[in-house]
């Protein structure tokens, strides 16, 4: 049984923030599954299965970000789980929106989920996957717990999707052949035209050329024709 951490905060003023992509990536990977929201035990919300012909527990702890190394050490307990079968998933804003970066050691980097789990486990050795938040534009704190921006909320999918890959890839394949193919990894850059996600206002049209604008549904005009209804 592997165990995947995704680091976030409890309660839903936290649930959209970028200091939550970690219980994001939890989120789709039991979405994928079908597995739905799990049950809580050990200070965190569990989903525990087979995932693709994958043993996995997807763990999000339910303490507030600086004592998720308590959530840790309990689950990895109950589990008998060794460190090289636990990965984290984090938010780093030290990244670009959209990069994924494996690594299978480290410092904590500034963030207070991850310096927990040091705290807790007694060591820097785990594997985790940062996913890049991008950079502060103010006071680091202010940053993570804001929302996405527009050119990012369309693309946020994308990267949650990209994100859920490289966990699978790690528990069939190890850190390092993860890092190889997902580390290099690119977002497609923001389409300029495209403000809002899919079915959002100003966002981009769905298959049927139809599109939400603040006065309604609009069909896209074809080249040589005129407006349709």
């Amino acid at each position: 049984m592997k165990v995947v951490v995704g680091l976030g905060n409890p309660g839903e003023r936290y649930a959209r923030t970028r200091h939550n992509i970690g219980w994001m990536v939890m989120d789709r990977l039991a979405d994928r599954a079908g597995a739905g929201r799990g049950r809580e035990r050990d200070a965190s919300r569990i989903v525990q299965g087979r995932f693709g012909g994958l043993d996995l527990a997807l763990v999000k702890p339910l303490t507030y970000m600086n004592e998720s190394g308590l959530a840790v050490r309990r689950v990895l307990a109950r589990e008998h789980a060794p460190l090289g079968d636990l990965l984290v998933v984090a938010d780093d804003f030290a990244l670009p929106f959209g990069k994924l970066r494996f690594r299978e050691r480290g410092g904590a980097g500034g963030h207070n989920g991850l310096l927990s789990i040091i705290d807790e486990l007694g060591t820097e050795t785990f594997s985790r996957l940062r996913v890049g938040i991008g950079e502060p534009q103010r006071h680091g704190r202010d940053h993570v717990l804001s929302t996405f921006a527009p050119d990012e909320r369309q693309r946020l999918d994308e990267l949650l999707d990209a994100a859920a890959d490289a966990v699978e890839c790690w528990a069939r394949d190890g850190t390092n052949k993860a890092a190889t193919r997902f580390n290099p990894f690119q977002l497609r850059p923001a389409d300029e035209q495209r403000s809002a996600a899919p079915g959002e206002v100003d966002g981009p049209p769905g298959p049927d050329g139809v599109r939400r604008t603040k006065t309604g549904w609009r069909r896209l005009r074809r080249p040589g024709a005129g407006d349709e209804p």
